[in-house]
């Protein structure tokens, strides 16, 4: 089966979101950078495409020019092995003009929307006893990053 790969457009920003994502994620790299030539149709030198991976997950990026954008209908989802990674991940998406939403969504500087999910609150959330588990969904929905502590005190009705 063939890999399938991202690729992200951006207006004229790709090899530094590249660079920005390489250095959130470990295990990350830039793969090649290429640039446009003479044919065009952006100026000669100018980032073409940046190949790069996060954790060994591969993605093109393109400096296509300004007539797509990046919206909510497309994520990437990180799970998270508890609140502390939830947190690193959480700073790092948002600095720099970063914008929290809601239920662990946001968005980076570069307008690329992220889940940062903690796994263990899957559980909170799907508890066998709804009473439990409505408790919690309703403090996750008042939520813009994930509080796994305030999830289960809301569970447990505290």
């Amino acid at each position: 089966m063939p890999r399938i790969t991202p690729n992200l457009w951006f207006d004229t920003r790709s090899k530094e979101a590249a660079e920005f994502y390489c250095s959130v994620f470990p295990n990350s790299k830039i793969d090649k950078v290429m640039y446009y030539g003479e044919a065009g149709p952006r100026e000669p030198g100018t980032v073409m495409t940046v190949d790069f991976e996060l954790d060994g997950q591969k993605y093109t990026a393109i400096d296509g020019g300004p007539e797509f954008t990046f919206n909510e209908a497309v994520s990437f989802l990180i799970n998270c092995d508890g609140q502390q990674e939830v947190d690193y991940y959480w700073e790092k998406l948002t600095a720099d003009g970063g914008q929290e939403i809601q239920c662990g969504w946001l968005k980076d500087r570069f307008g690329l929307c992220w889940q940062v999910w903690p796994t263990q609150a899957d559980d909170i959330l799907g508890d066998p006893d709804k009473e439990r588990s409505d408790r919690a969904v309703r403090a996750m929905l008042g939520q813009k990053k994930i509080d796994l502590a305030a999830l289960r005190a809301a569970a447990d009705g505290a």
